[in-house]
């Protein structure tokens, strides 16, 4: 993808300058950034469309510093970190990161990622007077909480979900109208912990259809793309007060 931004983060100069001239000779903008305040600029500078960055930021967390971009950013995320361990590469998947790379590594693996990235999905950066308000997300009539784990029906009224039904949820909310693998979809809810025959994504998916389709028998929502994986057809948008503004749409039906 010609003229994409990146976004560059870590504390090493020499890992950024390294990767910043491996992605500016394939045309694209490099920011860079080595802190959590560095990337608040960065994002605040303009549009981003996928970010790289270390879990080991020195007086950072990683992981803290990808909170604070998945509070106002459904930006791809790839993680590029020394760290190996199970638990980092779970937990920064479940947090939102699309990838996991480890160094040391190869710059056309990198390269190759990014590029497989930024096919599936160009990044989204919210405006930052909405992102600082924004405490929940909403679909076609629907919100979403994601500090509270709460889901709110077109009426209101809370929806009963379980804890793995709302990561699926959230995996999806964050990459709307992006084609996910039942691998992807399991990477992200679960980790490594799954056999690679595992079917309880199919099993997940047809109990949340229950709660969020209008007519689940023919969903439009959470769709299947055959031989593919599924997809989340609906525009997702940020919202400021989930009950206020739920109540507000139920009494103007």
């Amino acid at each position: 993808m010609k003229n994409a931004v990146i976004l560059v983060i870590d504390d090493d100069p020499k890992i950024r300058n390294l990767l910043r001239r491996c992605f500016e000779v394939e045309c694209r903008k490099v920011r860079e950034a080595h802190d959590n305040k560095t990337v608040l600029a960065a994002l605040a500078a303009g549009p981003v469309d996928l970010v790289t960055l270390d879990l080991n930021l020195g007086t950072d967390d990683g992981l803290d510093v990808a909170k604070t971009i998945r509070k106002t950013s459904t930006v791809p995320i790839i993680m590029v970190t020394a760290k190996d361990d199970v638990i980092d590469r779970v937990v920064g998947l479940e947090i939102g990161a699309d990838d996991y790379i480890t160094k040391p590594f190869h710059l056309r693996e990198v390269l190759a990622r990014v590029k497989s990235v930024l096919r599936r999905s160009p990044g989204i950066v919210l405006p930052p007077k909405v992102a600082a308000a924004t405490v929940c997300w909403k679909f076609d009539g629907m919100r979403v909480i994601p500090d509270e784990m709460k889901l709110l029906d077109r009426d209101g009224e809370w929806v009963d979900v379980t804890s793995d039904e709302f990561k699926l949820l959230i995996a999806f909310l964050m990459r709307p109208k992006r084609v996910l693998s039942r691998e992807q979809l399991m990477d992200l809810t679960k980790g490594s912990s799954y056999a690679p025959m595992d079917r309880t994504i199919d099993n997940q998916i047809a109990r949340l259809r229950k709660k969020v389709e209008r007519n689940p028998a023919s969903p439009r929502l959470i769709t299947t793309i055959r031989g593919m994986g599924y997809s989340f057809t609906c525009d997702v948008t940020p919202c400021a007060d989930p009950v206020r503004s739920n109540s507000a749409s139920a009494n103007s039906d």
